[in-house]
This record gives structure tokens, C-alpha cells and sequence, in this order.
């Protein structure tokens, strides 16, 4: 299987190009890369994972956190350009969208949304035979991180905590 056809990838896609909802896509992203190359920082699927990040900041005006993720975005795609990742994508297309975007956000201008462009009809397909996922709207959208439930996550840190004495 081409890797832009994991489940997770074409989660990724429709999160971010139909629902905006930025902070789903660096889950599913993540969990990706966990699967794959859990140590490797450069991999190229940590390029998306932080334009994910730098865009969910952008929109709840953490302009810092964005300029930030976005930027180190874009470096990690120039890095990977050639990756069997970024094939299926027009990759060109979105470091203009985030060249655009950082310009936006050192502006001080309010967030825009932008649309990761699939050039493969074999990727279209696959994003368009996916289950159907439900839209966030609001707040919920918004900040997500905030209010989500995260005793899992609380849980597995103090476990790992105890586990380090």
C-alpha cells in the first residue's frame, strides 16, 4: 500500500480539508508516524503534523505557536520535497499556502483556512471512500484541547513517571 493511502493519511485530509478541524489532524498524524518512525523528527510526516499545529494555532491567535510550527513546516518539506509522503499532494502549492500563511500571521491578519490540493485521482478515492466523519463546530472546533478528556493522558504520565524512580 502506498503510504498516502493509510487510513490515517486520508483521515488526515479530510480533517484538514473539509472540517478545518487542525487539531484532529495532528492526531491522526501523529498516531501515523508513531506507527512508522516514532524517533525520527525529520520524517516528512511531521512536516504535515506541525502545518496541523502552526494552522490550529493561527486560528485561536496563538500567533507565536504558529509562526513557529509553520515555519519549521515548511523547512521539513524542503528537507523531504522527494518523499513517496508528499506524492498524491501538490506539495508546491501548499509551502506557497503556508509561505502565504506566515505572511498572514506576522501581519497580525485574521486566520485562513487553506485546502492541501490532491493531484492523484487514486487518493481522491480513497479519501472519498472513508467513513464519513462528523464535524466539529464552535468552541468545540476552536479549542479542542482544552476540552477534551485527558485522564488517559494524565494517567499514562504519571505512570511513566512512577515507572522512571
Amino acid at each position: 500500500m502506498h503510504p498516502l493511502f493509510h487510513p490515517l493519511f486520508t483521515q488526515f485530509v479530510t480533517y484538514f480539508n473539509e472540517h478545518e478541524d487542525y487539531f484532529e489532524c495532528h492526531e491522526v498524524l501523529e498516531e501515523y508516524w508513531k506507527e512508522i518512525a516514532p524517533k525520527d523528527k525529520t520524517h516528512p510526516l511531521t512536516a504535515l503534523i506541525l502545518l496541523a499545529t502552526g494552522m490550529y494555532h493561527w486560528r485561536r491567535d496563538n500567533l507565536s505557536g504558529a509562526e513557529r510550527s509553520l515555519s519549521k513546516s515548511i523547512d521539513r518539506i524542503q528537507v523531504n520535497e522527494e518523499s513517496a509522503f508528499f506524492e498524491g499532494i501538490h506539495i508546491h502549492h501548499v509551502v506557497k499556502n503556508i509561505q502565504h500563511a506566515l505572511e498572514c500571521v506576522h501581519q497580525k491578519k485574521s486566520f485562513e483556512p487553506f485546502q492541501i490540493q490532491i493531484v492523484s485521482q487514486d487518493l481522491k478515492d480513497a479519501i472519498d471512500t472513508q467513513p464519513p466523519i462528523i464535524p466539529l463546530t464552535g468552541d468545540h472546533l476552536i479549542h479542542k484541547h482544552m476540552l477534551r478528556d485527558r485522564s488517559e493522558i494524565l494517567k499514562a504520565r504519571e505512570e511513566k513517571r512512577r515507572n522512571r524512580h
